[in-house]
């Protein structure tokens, strides 16, 4: 299973099958954001990481342009990621409460962090098909992930596409609807979970607190039972 996850991510990081997607990596790369203007910019796709024995997954859209493209790991390098990992050292599925860079010795408890789409797209708008040229890299993380049982998404958009994809592969109905916190039983038995995105915008405004956050990946990892 290591080889395979290890030749996936080889894999993923090379891909260039969607030339809008690559045209605006490349456009990030160059025109780096003012306070990172000094980064050496990741600038390619963006693979999962974590334990390859994880019970839990955790799952965003996309990269953040100046996060995970910049930084080369996803949930790594922005607000965003920040505050994720206050909470998942808090409840102790991380070993530090930071996510800074991918030398920053982070290690995840039986966790996986991955998103569906491993390219941040213009205005954080994915096109179908490139949601579905990327939808093989998923599915092989979810088929190399044998001991996975839950599944936390991150943001209603997260949530709504983990959806469609799982509509190309099993027969199941629209019953699933994004409401923070709810807990659905899967086709394949496992657990999905929604989570409000952990955004400055969600965090400023209170629609998501660290103690909500807390919550919810204490009772993830007790129905992932690790």
């Amino acid at each position: 299973m290591t080889i395979k996850i290890k030749n996936l991510n080889k894999t993923i990081t090379k891909c260039k099958k969607c030339p809008r997607l690559t045209n605006f990596l490349k456009k990030i790369k160059t025109n780096k954001r003012k306070k990172n203007s000094n980064d050496e910019y990741w600038g390619k796709p963006v693979p999962g990481f974590g334990e390859l024995k994880a019970k839990l997954m955790i799952l965003g859209l996309a990269p953040a342009a100046h996060g995970g493209t910049r930084t080369g790991r996803a949930f790594t390098g922005d607000k965003s990621g920040n505050f994720l990992f206050q909470s998942l050292f808090k409840t102790k599925i991380s070993n530090q409460n930071f996510s800074n860079d991918i030398k920053d010795n982070l290690k995840l408890n039986s966790t996986y962090i991955t998103n569906i789409l491993k390219c941040v797209p213009p205005g954080d708008k994915p096109l179908n098909k490139e949601l579905i040229n990327c939808s093989s890299y998923f599915n092989t993380e979810l088929e190399n992930l044998k001991k996975l049982k839950v599944i936390v998404t991150l943001g209603k958009v997260a949530f709504d596409n983990f959806i469609k994809n799982y509509q190309r592969n099993y027969k199941i109905s629209n019953k699933y609807k994004f409401k923070h916190g709810k807990k659905y039983i899967l086709p394949d038995n496992r657990i999905l979970i929604p989570c409000y995105h952990p955004s400055p915008r969600n965090v400023n405004t209170k629609i998501l607190n660290l103690g909500m956050l807390n919550k919810l990946f204490s009772t993830a990892k007790r129905l992932a039972n690790f």
